[in-house]
């Protein structure tokens, strides 16, 4: 059944809605099986009723955001498509969440801008073990740290400590120029460029040497009892399963620990050993303890990287049949 549709747009700035040369509104045009004319201040929508109704709860969406945040990204188009296309809903009234910290670069607000980021955002401040697993681009790491900077301002530890294997991927580290710091330093550079978007050079350097924030390799950690602090383990599919149970033994009194990681992604030769897909089963059903799973719908780089997670998992789908 064919189904026409208006939607007024007399109050918004079309430039912004439609994209810089109408990009948005072809990449809109481009996702669905409907007719959509924009003239004067009104979209005019015509098509199956089905795609008319997922149209209008789109733009409906679309112009919300534009009409609160008067700014609208490519990013944000896309994800909406997705969320409407799945749930038949934009994610506006969804993403409705305050401020993590501020970026000392780009002056914008860090805030989960997905839903599945929203969860775990959410699970940091109800649970003390939150584990995030998912592909890059997610904010796996990203919105860790900024939930553990954000602890450190409010005074709800005394201490962030920042958490990394040190695993070889194609390069011996006994060969890599330099002493031990010069050697690890690599691995930790993720972590340290989250740090560096949300506190100044200076701010940063004076804190780690009072040891309020610390950057180490997962080795360094053994023996250790972390009481009244905020601990983030980045890379986790790369631990062993005793070196997971290691660090997560660490944590004492008034104490949050994060643990993300890509099981895409595994360094370890034998990738059945990694320690972040062993835990799922071992800590199934324990009470206190949060996963959360982004998916690529989550990603928030280049738009091109949800089409590469895709691709490579169409690829390894058939490779798994192919061995079945």
């Amino acid at each position: 059944m064919i189904k026409t549709k208006k939607i007024d747009i007399a109050d918004v700035d079309q430039r912004l809605l439609f994209g810089q040369s109408g990009s948005f509104l072809r990449l809109i045009e481009s996702q669905f099986d409907a007719q959509i004319v924009a003239r004067g201040d009104c979209i005019n929508l015509e098509g199956e009723e089905k795609e008319v109704k997922l149209l209008e709860a789109l733009f409906d969406d679309l112009i919300t955001h534009l009409r609160k945040n008067k700014e609208l990204s490519e990013r944000y188009v896309l994800y909406a498509i997705s969320m409407v296309k799945q749930d038949g809903i934009g994610p506006f009234n969804d993403l409705q969440v305050g401020s993590i910290v501020t970026s000392i670069i780009t002056r914008e607000s860090i805030k989960p801008r997905t839903i599945g980021q929203k969860n775990y955002v959410e699970a940091i401040e109800k649970y003390d073990i939150v584990f995030s697993i998912g592909p890059a681009g997610t904010g796996k790491t990203y919105l860790g740290v900024a939930m553990a900077v954000s602890a450190l301002k409010q005074k709800m530890v005394g201490r962030v400590i920042l958490v990394r294997p040190a695993v070889e991927a194609g390069e011996s580290l006994g060969f890599l120029p330099g002493d031990i710091r010069a050697k690890v330093d690599p691995y930790l550079r993720p972590v340290y460029d989250a740090l560096h978007d949300m506190l100044s050079a200076e701010k940063i350097r004076k804190l780690m040497e009072m040891g309020v924030i610390e950057i180490v390799p997962l080795a360094f950690m053994r023996g250790r009892t972390l009481n009244n602090s905020f601990v983030l383990l980045d890379e986790a599919q790369n631990t062993t399963v005793a070196q997971m149970k290691m660090f997560l033994t660490r944590l004492g009194v008034n104490s949050k620990a994060v643990i993300t990681g890509d099981i895409t992604q595994i360094d370890l030769e034998d990738k059945k050993a990694s320690g972040l897909v062993q835990i799922q089963k071992i800590l199934e059903g324990v009470e206190g303890i949060e996963f959360i799973y982004l998916t690529e719908k989550d990603v928030v780089r280049h738009p091109l990287v949800q089409e590469i997670i895709k691709a490579y998992q169409r690829y390894e789908d058939h490779l798994k049949r192919n061995d079945e």
